[in-house]
């Protein structure tokens, strides 16, 4: 739904009073993102599924921010913080998961069904529930946290970033319910136009715990650069998108 293939250098300032939802903020990609965007004055939320660590990493915050208990696999869970929160401008969709398996060879069905339920459905059931409260806002922001690994267009061709042979298969589950968050960010801009701001987020390969026991990859602090300028984009910023975290555009 854009031409632009670089996003601007300089991060945007948020208005007084924006309010910000970070999903699965009490780690990683997200826990950086919730930092920056207190820094620059935003008033943060963090959605956690564990409320004890979700208070251990605001201790860690600072005492500004707020949590949530969001569980995004959960409705209940969600309403509930529909109503708790209330007012939102910047949703940031971060909660995921990587459940592990193979090619087909060797993933298993409760793989994709964990992968997708998170990772895709939680993040549409996420944003349907605070759309009410988006539209409310005068510059209402979604990032949905993808992956380069979802992208088709970097797992084919003939130089492919993502060579099936060199990175053995890994992850038809996680790398397939990315491609799928890529399609749902794209169809969501779509329906929603210039009413809503809505792109993706390729992170890069960081250090968190999405695969137990990781310990390669960039800081998490660099990929959360990424999405803060995403949720402040300015108002004639771009949509329906998918960008890297150093603001280059990315092939779906």
């Amino acid at each position: 739904m854009t031409n632009t293939d670089r996003l601007p250098a300089e991060i945007g300032s948020p208005e007084p009073g924006t309010v910000a939802l970070v999903t699965g903020g009490n780690s990683g990609i997200g826990f950086e993102t919730a930092r920056q965007l207190l820094d620059r004055g935003v008033t943060v939320w963090i959605g956690v599924r564990d409320f004890g660590k979700g208070q251990l990493a605001a201790k860690e915050l600072c005492s500004a921010v707020r949590v949530v208990q969001l569980d995004v696999t959960d409705p209940p869970s969600i309403a509930a913080a529909v109503q708790q929160i209330g007012e939102l401008d910047i949703l940031v969709n971060n909660a995921g998961v990587n459940p592990g398996g193979e090619d087909i060879n060797g993933t298993t069905l409760e793989q994709l069904r964990v992968a997708f339920e998170t990772n895709v459905f939680g993040l549409i059931s996420v944003t349907q529930g605070f759309l009410p409260a988006l539209r409310r806002s005068a510059h209402p922001r979604v990032v949905n946290v993808s992956s380069g690994t979802g992208s088709l267009t970097w797992n084919s061709g003939p130089n492919p970033q993502f060579d099936w042979e060199r990175v053995k298969g890994g992850g038809l589950a996680y790398r397939g319910s990315k491609t799928a968050v890529n399609a749902v960010t794209l169809l969501t801009a779509q329906a929603l136009g210039e009413e809503i701001k809505v792109n993706a987020l390729a992170p890069g390969l960081r250090r968190t715990n999405l695969i137990a026991g990781m310990s390669v990859g960039g800081d998490p602090a660099e990929a959360a650069t990424g999405a803060v300028r995403l949720a402040l984009l300015p108002d004639d910023g771009p949509t329906g998108a998918f960008w890297s975290w150093d603001g280059t555009r990315v092939p779906w």
